[in-house]
């Protein structure tokens, strides 16, 4: 939206989504994925976007922050390094000893509640983000983080509360809206999620994974041919189209497992 996700970055971005919204929404499952990262991000000066960069992040990162653990930039680019490559456990460990020497520090506080999330700490993260900003003065970055947090723990209700009134401070904020469609879809409200995520879309600069989210969500309401021209704009063409293909076949599974639970209960009664 924490983020999902929306918020859930990936290789392939829809699939990654895709796979979490269909067994939340479409059989009523609990799914748990990764906090979002389109809210509330941290970028890092050279603003990797590859394995191999991160890796590279990391070292350069690692070596300031053993240099001067004390200093909390060192340590939120730190561990926004080791996030990405996996090490969460790392990034939670480094964060942890930054929140206790920066204990008014409210950047270091939202990066460790996002760390927390993104190794499955739901309730300490909002704890410690609850801790991230004032309440006098609230930051919408770290209220969309807490929403995503609560859409984690299937608190989608609560996320939305957080979600709107971030949208109070920063109407229209496609990253906020983001997640909040999503939030809408795991709750089953599969229109309003799409006139949410429409609305995220629109203009130049948006996230290509919030038009991957839109797809997502006209692809569960059956509507495949749109979803497929939506995931176009922002993928190949085979690579939009077997992400349709592969909602289409989890759906297909989901209904024949209805089928099969309505004929058992019928079954059963007669």
């Amino acid at each position: 939206m924490i983020s999902r996700s929306i918020l859930f970055a990936g290789k392939r971005p829809f699939l990654a989504i895709g796979a979490a919204a269909v067994l939340s929404v479409a059989v009523a499952g609990c799914a748990s994925t990764r906090l979002p990262e389109t809210t509330g991000s941290l970028a890092t000066p050279a603003n990797p976007t590859s394995q191999d960069e991160w890796r590279r992040a990391a070292e350069a990162w690692g070596e300031r922050y053993q240099a001067n653990s004390g200093d909390p930039q060192a340590a939120i680019h730190y561990a926004q390094a080791l996030r990405a490559t996996g090490q969460r456990a790392q990034a939670v460990a480094v964060l942890e000893q930054a929140s206790l020497r920066n204990t008014k520090d409210m950047e270091v506080l939202g990066a460790y509640g996002r760390a927390l999330a993104d190794a499955g700490n739901f309730q300490q993260a909002l704890d410690v983000l609850s801790r991230a900003h004032a309440a006098d003065h609230p930051d919408w970055r770290i209220l969309s983080a807490q929403g995503a947090v609560l859409d984690q723990m299937g608190r989608h209700e609560d996320a939305q509360h957080y979600y709107e009134t971030a949208l109070k401070i920063v109407p229209d904020e496609p990253s906020v809206l983001s997640n909040l469609g999503l939030s809408y879809a795991l709750s089953k409200q599969l229109p309003r999620a799409e006139a949410t995520l429409k609305r995220a879309a629109v203009g130049q600069r948006v996230d290509p994974r919030v038009r991957q989210n839109l797809a997502l969500v006209v692809g569960l309401q059956g509507r495949f041919a749109e979803a497929e021209s939506i995931a176009r704009a922002d993928l190949p063409a085979e690579e939009a189209s077997a992400n349709v293909a592969y909602l289409r076949q989890m759906l297909s599974k989901n209904n024949d497992s209805r089928d099969k639970t309505r004929r058992t209960a019928d079954a059963s009664r007669g």
